[in-house]
């Protein structure tokens, strides 16, 4: 028996998505840095605007912390490792 040239089979394709965990940027107020220093940190460690790295400093210094930027984990890594070496207080926790 031969199938019937106009019936067509169809195939069900499942689709997982993977959920890549968050993690927040954190960056603690400190009394060493001037305020200069840690737009610039953050401008060369992000790539931001300076008025965004300024917000973030400014949030920081009012409120004790600021989140940076949220990303995966290894880069987040990266970023505060990278923030540590430029004198900040930095650290990171899942969103």
């Amino acid at each position: 028996m031969t199938a019937d040239p106009s019936t067509k089979t169809g195939t069900v394709l499942e689709h997982h998505t993977t959920h890549i965990p968050l993690y927040k940027v954190l960056l603690h107020n400190d009394d060493r840095n001037t305020m200069e220093h840690v737009v610039k940190s953050l401008m060369h460690v992000f790539r931001f605007e300076q008025t965004e790295c300024e917000r973030v400093m400014l949030e920081a210094h009012q409120k004790g912390v600021a989140i940076c930027i949220v990303e995966p984990f290894e880069k987040a890594e990266l970023d505060r490792d990278e923030l540590q070496s430029l004198s900040l207080i930095s650290t990171i926790e899942a969103e």
